[in-house]
């Protein structure tokens, strides 16, 4: 494995997700990306990590979740996989709608996609990817 990739995986438990912040504190300090990024990535990521472990994974925690992250080029990667049975990603209700405002449900795909610089998805929805152009401007002088 390289330096540049780290890999975690833990059972579907929500209280996991803080392994995932603590691997994004992580990030940030050894790239030295300024904090102004943080709150985007980090809300993207918890609701990547969110979805893999509550609607795919149906909250088993016989079933993991895994999160990569690598850099490529001047992008920061995670990829986000679970054991669900995945989802129609292309054909998701818009949370902006008026008749979908007050729903509690349904942001989360909309957030990645607007916070992320790129968000895609493989096999089936079980596989999420969240790329972040790590830029000059992003990284502290």
């Amino acid at each position: 494995m390289s330096a540049h990739q780290r890999t975690l995986q833990f059972p579907s438990v929500i209280e996991n997700i803080t392994l995932v912040e603590r691997l994004i504190d992580d990030v940030f300090a050894e790239y030295r990306v300024k904090e102004d990024f943080y709150g985007e990535l980090l809300i993207a990521m918890t609701e990547a990590v969110n979805n893999a472990i509550v609607h795919g994974n149906k909250l088993d925690s016989a079933k993991q979740v895994s999160v990569t992250f690598t850099i490529d080029g001047q992008d920061m990667v995670f990829r986000v996989d679970d054991e669900g049975p995945g989802f129609d990603y292309t054909n998701l209700p818009d949370p902006t709608a008026p008749e979908n405002i007050e729903k509690p449900h349904g942001r989360g795909v909309f957030l990645m996609r607007n916070l992320a610089d790129q968000c895609s998805f493989e096999d089936d929805g079980r596989i999420c990817i969240l790329r972040f152009a790590v830029l000059e401007q992003k990284i502290v002088a």
